[in-house]
């Protein structure tokens, strides 16, 4: 299925599976977690391994599940205090204060109730477009939709879509699909078999 974004796609995905219809968003940014997104599927990439930022090197990862809801638990905070956080660490949308990191922040959001109120006691200028940002994280824009139908993906044209438009490998992309084309065989096959009772 797909579902085209008004906005940001990680802004759909936490909606989704806010509302049920996907268990996670696979990602690698946390940005998905300042959409709200309950839970989060990082590293699932094809290789297994992930490059380095500014190095030939790569380092090797695995898939994680990262339970945003019990973090903010844990950390005893809310989502609003999240999103303070993010936007003072720096996100998509705003670079961040600058000598002010993840452990800092958190000890500023506990601290203080708004943005605003912050900004005040650390004596820097507001920035004209931050309510605007921390509303963004909050409320964005998403297509509200009610069900997510699965049909049998057409492997041709994803294989066009990936290797032929976007340089993607030919035989990773086959080899990643074969499950996946395998899972929706079996399955008609098995209503096949209970149709002709």
């Amino acid at each position: 299925p797909i579902i085209e974004a008004p906005s940001e796609g990680e802004a759909q995905a936490a909606y989704l599976s806010k509302i049920g219809l996907a268990y996670a968003v696979a990602s690698q940014d946390y940005d998905s977690a300042l959409f709200g997104a309950p839970m989060i599927a990082r590293n699932l990439a094809i290789s297994g391994r992930r490059k380095l930022p500014g190095k030939k090197a790569y380092v090797e990862v695995k898939p994680e599940l990262v339970d945003v809801t019990k973090s903010l638990r844990e950390l005893g905070i809310t989502l609003e205090q999240l999103v303070m956080i993010g936007i003072l660490v720096g996100t998509d949308f705003y670079e961040g204060v600058k000598g002010i990191g993840p452990k800092k922040a958190l000890s500023i959001v506990k601290s203080y109730s708004s943005l605003r109120e912050i900004f005040n006691e650390l004596k820097i200028p507001f920035p004209e477009h931050l309510d605007e940002v921390y509303n963004f994280f909050l409320n964005p824009p998403v297509k509200h939709v009610d069900t997510i139908n699965f049909s049998i993906p057409n492997k041709e044209k994803i294989i066009s879509f990936l290797v032929e438009e976007n340089n993607f490998n030919e035989e990773r992309v086959s080899n990643a699909l074969q499950p996946v084309m395998d899972m929706f065989s079996k399955r008609k096959t098995g209503l096949g078999k209970f149709m002709q009772q």
